[in-house]
């Protein structure tokens, strides 16, 4: 066959990558289904079905996600198999916007901050009499993550029988803290009611029995953390956050024991934009203020503020003061 033989229909072209575009339409996912992340196991989410804890499925992360972090409390849609039967396994394909966040770093030098839970009303931080001896440093460096995260936060105070809780309390009367006592032989009947129909975060040091009052609100406790895992995953330890229902009104939220509580990703304005009768007035502060007062900030804006106010703006500059020895 001479050259001026050939025409179009001689000519064959080899397929080779990248030759048929990728094509950037996705599936709507308009049938996906509601869920609330319970546990993360090893790229495998446990996920209550519309929030119902006796319908539970295992989901995996879908491609066009990427790496967007998926946490407890996240609320997601998703697709597949949501029977919920062993060995079958669903996917996530959207991550609901946040309502919340409960964040922290390593530690006050590390720039990589890390979202411990999403989406939960309250903080319960949960602290020792004695045994091991409590921090004010602690409680004080979890409210500015409460409060930087939009959390309500309540002081939960345990092994009331070894010590008497008043006077650590007395060192909070000026924050305006719900503080409440859960020894082994306090009645729950104070704490209960705070907990029902909310999200609520328990937060605490190793020891100061944070899992026996876990165990004593959700009586089933150990039951559930060992069913939400599944697909031939490993059972909810010490080192994963697991969600429990609270009695069908709530959930709680059991987050491993934890050793420092980094504040590295939170700035000043972060914590005065948590007491909202402050927020606007630092509107009137100069560029880079630290709302700290005179003489580091002496133009402060929240100086201008008098009587209810001003006690706020102390208890504010209280946590200010932690945040800037982080």
């Amino acid at each position: 066959m001479g050259a001026r033989d050939y025409d179009e229909s001689d000519v064959r072209i080899r397929p080779g990558k990248g030759s048929r575009p990728r094509t950037k339409i996705r599936p709507d996912h308009a049938d996906a289904r509601s869920a609330m992340v319970v546990t993360v196991d090893r790229g495998r989410w446990g996920c209550a079905l519309d929030r119902d804890p006796l319908h539970r499925v295992v989901a995996m992360r879908a491609r066009e996600l990427g790496r967007t972090p998926i946490v407890v409390g996240d609320d997601v849609d998703i697709v597949g198999d949501l029977s919920g039967r062993p060995d079958t396994l669903a996917r996530i394909v959207r991550r609901g916007e946040r309502r919340t966040v409960l964040r922290r770093t390593a530690d006050d030098d590390d720039p990589t901050e890390r979202v411990v839970v999403a989406n939960a009303d309250q903080l319960l931080i949960v602290v020792a009499l004695a045994d091991p001896p409590p921090r004010t440093g602690f409680v004080e460096r979890t409210l500015i993550a409460a409060y930087a995260g939009g959390l309500k936060p309540i002081l939960c105070l345990t092994k009331s029988d070894l010590a008497a809780p008043e006077p650590f309390a007395a060192q909070f009367a000026d924050l305006d803290l719900t503080i409440v006592t859960a020894g082994r032989e306090d009645p729950l009947d104070v704490v209960s009611p705070m907990l029902a129909g909310k999200v609520t975060v328990f937060l605490g040091h190793s020891g100061v029995g944070k899992s026996t009052l876990v165990n004593r609100l959700v009586p089933d406790a150990d039951r559930a953390t060992g069913e939400v895992s599944g697909v031939g995953k490993g059972k909810h330890t010490s080192t994963q956050s697991v969600a429990l229902p609270l009695d069908g009104t709530g959930w709680v939220i059991d987050t491993p024991g934890i050793r420092s509580f980094g504040l590295a990703h939170i700035q000043p304005d972060d914590v005065i934009l948590a007491f909202s009768d402050l927020a606007e007035t630092i509107d009137d502060c100069p560029r880079g203020c630290g709302h700290m007062g005179p003489p580091a900030d002496p133009e402060c804006a929240l100086d201008t503020l008098s009587g209810p106010a001003a006690g706020r703006v102390a208890a504010a500059r209280r946590l200010l003061a932690v945040l800037k020895e982080a």
